[in-house]
């Protein structure tokens, strides 16, 4: 596999400046290409993003966007396209947790998690199908859901909801625009190692890891191998699949 794979290539990181995100648009960087990313609040981290991104010899291009915002997130998606002149690959990673019991979760607290979570995706999904209809090549569109989507998880309806609604939609997207040679596949993780997972207690950790068959959590870096793979020539023939990486939890 070549390092520079995505050579000339452009793509949309949502959520993009810490954890994951910042893994994946890295990681995209890296193999050659150029990237967008949008933030909810620290210009500074995308900033630092943006400039590490560009050492690594391709374009950035950071802007400040709500997700939840479909005006905001179609003007996003117009102005990297500008930027790159054309958009091939999505990442739908931007997320939020307000978990809760039922029962004591208030409203605004499922309207956030599914607005972010699910509208958002939902939301630059739409614009950038446009550019990437143009594309001769088509594009791709990875969504990163989670095992709460597959198997619900406790104090979580509003978040599991989310996450099993963007399951639906990746399916459903998949086969509206199959014919356009746009693939569209979601990957749900389980718990990965970021800046929240290493502030958990030791007990409730372990008692965490008692539960994953592997008997450890994923790594950023492992899940933006794969969500390369994803966007790769050599999954192009991958489209309306949830790939499990969660370590055996949601077997």
């Amino acid at each position: 596999m070549s390092n520079k794979q995505f050579e000339g290539r452009s793509a949309i990181v949502t959520g993009g400046t810490r954890g994951i995100g910042k893994a994946i648009a890295l990681e995209l960087a890296r193999r050659g290409c150029n990237v967008a990313f949008n933030y909810a609040r620290s210009a500074e981290e995308a900033e630092k993003l943006k400039a590490e991104i560009e050492g690594l010899g391709v374009r950035a291009f950071a802007a400040q966007c709500d997700v939840a915002n479909t005006e905001a997130s179609a003007e996003f998606v117009k102005a990297a396209a500008a930027e790159f002149g054309t958009i091939d690959f999505l990442v739908n990673n931007a997320g939020i947790t307000r978990d809760q019991l039922i029962l004591r979760m208030k409203e605004d607290d499922w309207d956030s998690v599914i607005d972010t979570n699910l509208k958002g995706a939902w939301n630059f999904s739409k614009a950038v199908l446009r550019p990437m209809i143009k594309n001769e090549n088509g594009g791709s569109i990875v969504n990163i859901t989670s095992v709460s989507g597959v198997v619900g998880m406790l104090g979580q309806t509003n978040y599991s909801a989310s996450k099993a609604g963007l399951i639906g939609l990746t399916k459903a997207l998949a086969k509206e625009v199959a014919s356009r040679m746009i693939t569209v596949n979601a990957l749900a993780l389980g718990l990965v190692e970021t800046e929240m997972a290493s502030e958990m207690n030791a007990e409730y950790r372990e008692k965490i890891l008692s539960q994953i068959p592997l008997g450890r959590l994923g790594s950023v870096q492992e899940t933006a191998e794969i969500v390369c793979f994803l966007l790769s020539p050599a999954a192009a023939c991958i489209t309306g699949e949830v790939i499990n990486a969660n370590g055996g939890l949601a077997m």
